[in-house]
């Protein structure tokens, strides 16, 4: 993988589930990749959706305290991307065009506005392109 890579998610939320090792395993190894080239970005839709999943939706929930924490850290580690109105519109124009929910869309377009060429993300079919941003499936 070559160039910024948008980290979705699921993949930072899976490398603290122990409830799916093989995919914690994953998460980890990308996460370090990414880590050690200084490729990796997240946005602030993403960082918001992480703290909730993290304290509310684990099998093993973190503490808030624990997901502070956590954000603190990969907000030290990634690059992060804001979402702004552009891309708003942008993520309206995408729902439109093609049919992706809102919150899908809003991550294809902060790739897109911010030139950012990949999104590892679990829920597209791997390989799949959308006006020049593509999403590639760490886990499958």
């Amino acid at each position: 993988m070559r160039g910024r890579v948008l980290i979705d998610t699921n993949v930072l939320v899976y490398a603290y589930d122990v409830s799916e090792p093989e995919k914690q395993r994953r998460a980890l190894d990308v996460l370090r990749g990414l880590a050690e080239r200084e490729t990796g970005v997240v946005s602030t839709q993403i960082m918001a959706e992480m703290f909730v999943v993290l304290t509310r939706k684990l099998s093993s929930p973190l503490s808030a305290e624990q997901a502070v924490r956590s954000l603190e850290r990969h907000m030290r580690t990634w690059q992060v991307v804001s979402v702004t109105d552009f891309i708003v519109l942008e993520a309206a124009r995408g729902v439109r065009d093609h049919a992706m929910s809102f919150w899908d869309a809003q991550v294809w377009a902060t790739a897109k506005l911010n030139q950012i060429p990949v999104v590892l993300r679990e829920d597209f079919a791997s390989g799949s392109v959308i006006e020049g941003v593509q999403f590639e499936n760490p886990f499958g």
